[in-house]
């Protein structure tokens, strides 16, 4: 028997998991609110249970933050998660609206492809699997090649939970043979209903054009303001926990910060009395050199690595307590590294005559990268809050918290997810944190109200006048009540006084 190429084997792996996914879905779509809840509190309590064991596969394999942060994410995705979509109400009838007879039914999308990155590898596979068996669907993972080993561990976890709560087998997949071809028969393949995908630039836009729904996540890039009316001690102590927590791997962590000159060394002053160690001119471009490919892509080898280690990477001298590297800089452009995303602590540092001038750079920043994704402000003046809500081309404006703790709403009252919608504006189809409804299709029920003689008048409303002012009667109706033609007179009547004035 010939050995095929591992291509085709990840291909076929593709169409017989969306197969099998596709019957269980079937049999998901039967099931009750009940049933669905019990499955789904039972994958939540088994992920919950194993949160450690997970968060240990994943540092090991990859290398990226630290275990004690990947517990608290897998704690997060399982327990947060669970308890703000445990009462959801995804099956049948959402909505009855007697008053405007008009009923809304909960329709499952169908078979979800679940496209994993190796940033938040296991806890990223407990909220979609939660999310996505929630909203009845069901769904086949692609692991990132990176964390394969403890995506396919959490799997196992979740799906041998969901089967043993009742699910059908089958509802809960993931390929096992990584192949790009694999990946895009996935995507494309004519069976699966949505894609979700969370990884690169270059993944999301091959979601979005595989001919398939998608909601994609785009890279992050989000500045952080300290307004001059802030708390400094607590806005810097916010940032560098943001910036450190899984040594800065979620993409709506703080990537650059933005001061007013008037409180720009009282700023600076705190940064560095809490760890952080601001780099001279040649030491920014001794690091700038490992920030980014040459391709222009991030360097893979500093994402998810302590400031410590990255500071020593390029011979560079910093205490080992070094809890974020800053680098002042005065440009922003594609070319600059320190203005792009870079999941690690290493901050850019920005100073502006006044907060106007801080609004502008910030949203120069965003066009750089990360538009559409996240912005953090710090300051106690709600005007000037407001007006960086209204103005800021971003779908998650965080106040007074951590920006990558804040954006997942962990310490806000956000919808706790670890997929983030970036809008239209950020390549996205939503600006939402997802949830099980993104992942509902919705059946409007809409009775009857009127008749069609009882909108003749309201279709004819559109009188039209000729040179003398008379009323061109060719549109209406040739039998027409008194109270028509009054309505009509009236409306005349109205349209010749706006004339005259």
């Amino acid at each position: 028997m010939p050995e095929f190429d591992k291509d085709l084997q990840s291909i076929q792996e593709a169409r017989l998991l969306i197969a099998s996914a596709l019957k269980a879905q079937a049999e998901l779509a039967e099931m009750s609110q009940k049933d669905i809840d019990q499955i789904v509190e039972h994958m939540a309590k088994a992920a919950f249970a194993n949160a450690e064991k997970l968060a240990m596969l994943a540092h090991e394999e990859t290398g990226f933050g630290n275990v004690e942060d990947k517990i608290i994410k897998n704690k997060f995705a399982s327990e947060k998660v669970y308890e703000s979509i445990k009462n959801m109400k995804t099956v049948g009838i959402l909505n009855d609206n007697e008053k405007q007879k008009v009923m809304e039914v909960a329709v499952p999308l169908g078979v979800i492809a679940g496209v994993i990155p190796s940033t938040n590898p296991t806890s990223t596979v407990i909220y979609k699997a939660l999310i996505a068996i929630k909203a009845r669907n069901a769904i086949v993972f692609s692991p990132h090649p990176g964390a394969k080993q403890c995506i396919l561990e959490t799997v196992k976890i979740l799906n041998k939970a969901a089967i043993e709560a009742g699910a059908p087998a089958g509802a809960i997949g993931t390929l096992t043979i990584l192949s790009m071809q694999g990946t895009s028969e996935l995507m494309k393949h004519k069976d699966v209903a949505l894609i979700l995908a969370t990884g690169g630039g270059a993944m999301v836009r091959a979601a979005y054009s595989s001919g398939n729904p998608a909601i994609g996540v785009g890279p992050g890039n989000g500045p952080a303001f300290i307004e001059r009316t802030a708390d400094i001690e607590k806005a810097v102590s916010r940032i560098i926990s943001s910036k450190t927590f899984d040594n800065g791997v979620i993409c709506a962590s703080e990537q650059s910060v933005v001061v007013e000159q008037i409180s720009e060394s009282k700023v600076i002053q705190e940064f560095k009395r809490q760890g952080a160690y601001f780099l001279n001119e040649k030491e920014s471009q001794l690091l700038s050199k490992f920030i980014l490919r040459s391709n222009g892509t991030m360097n893979p080898k500093i994402v998810g690595k302590t400031a410590y280690s990255i500071a020593q990477m390029a011979d560079i001298t910093v205490p080992d307590n070094t809890t974020v590297l800053i680098s002042r800089q005065t440009e922003v452009s594609k070319v600059n590294p320190y203005a792009r995303e870079k999941l690690c602590p290493i901050l850019a540092f920005y100073t502006e005559n006044d907060w106007i001038s801080a609004c502008d750079r910030c949203i120069e920043l965003l066009n750089v990268e990360g538009i559409g994704h996240t912005l953090c402000i710090h300051s106690s003046d709600e005007a000037v809050i407001r007006e960086f809500a209204l103005r800021k081309p971003v779908s998650r404006f965080l106040v007074n918290t951590p920006g990558a703790l804040g954006g997942i709403g962990a310490t806000t009252n956000l919808s706790p997810a670890l997929t983030l919608g970036c809008g239209t504006v950020g390549g996205s189809s939503t600006s939402d944190n997802i949830t099980p409804l993104n992942l509902l299709n919705i059946r409007r029920a809409s009775y009857g109200i009127r008749e069609k003689e009882d909108i003749r008048f309201t279709l004819n409303q559109d009188i039209t006048f000729n040179g003398q002012n008379n009323i061109d009667l060719n549109s209406l109706n040739k039998e027409i009540s008194k109270k028509e033609i009054a309505q009509l007179i009236e409306v005349a009547l109205q349209k010749l006084a706006k004339e005259e004035a």
